[in-house]
């Protein structure tokens, strides 16, 4: 089966559909930190999602690929002008369009031939925009302990089953505040942050792989 993974720089996902056998590629206009550079796409994923040509591979490894149709898509677009927790920015992005090109490029996604596929998100403005999920999981109910709700909209494809439900690990200040405590530790590092938020939970990549990835064998 070929499989697009749009939005897709750390290839998580990507690197447990190829471990299942499947021909899939990550997409991104960053390149891949995963490791396989033979495996991602460095280009716009509005032009890939209708097949052609593209490049893969980095400074040290080119090489192209020639996709007819994809059978699957699985999409992770930027949540920073969506999600809610950064809803105290809204007015401002409205007024300057950076959450009108957010809302686009997620609309966008949806509107491909693919005939099955999924688009992950943090809890935000699209389900008014777009609908409400198809589900909402957490990553320690595929057993990484962290608490990151995760909305998914999908086409053709069935919810995801928890794997290996787990206690998500929790900090609390001294003020009696409370978060978790992934999202506590990356709070910390203003540079990475927003790139380290957007990472999939390696639990949630393999139910991914595991689950759909055998719809298509």
């Amino acid at each position: 089966m070929k499989v697009l993974i749009a939005c897709e720089e750390s290839q998580a996902v990507c690197i447990e559909f190829r471990k299942l056998g499947h021909e899939a590629y990550s997409c991104d206009i960053l390149p891949c930190s995963g490791g396989h550079p033979e495996w991602h796409i460095q280009y716009d994923v509005l032009e890939v999602i209708n097949g052609g040509a593209f490049p893969i591979g980095n400074e040290a490894y080119r090489d192209e690929i020639i996709i007819h149709k994809w059978d699957m898509m699985i999409a992770f677009p930027p949540c920073t002008h969506l999600a809610v927790s950064g809803a105290a920015w809204f007015e401002a992005k409205r007024k300057d369009g950076r959450q009108k090109s957010g809302i686009d490029f997620f609309l966008a996604l949806t509107k491909t031939n693919i005939p099955k596929w999924a688009i992950e998100n943090p809890v935000g403005i699209m389900s008014n925009h777009f609908r409400k999920p198809n589900q909402i999981v957490q990553p320690f109910m595929f057993g990484d302990p962290v608490k990151k709700t995760t909305c998914i909209w999908s086409r053709r494809l069935p919810r995801l089953q928890p794997t290996n439900i787990v206690e998500p690990e929790i900090t609390t200040l001294k003020t009696g505040a409370r978060f978790s405590t992934w999202d506590y530790k990356i709070s910390m590092n203003h540079k990475e942050r927003a790139k380290l938020r957007s990472k999939t939970f390696p639990g949630i990549a393999k139910a991914m792989a595991e689950q759909w990835g055998k719809l298509g064998l």
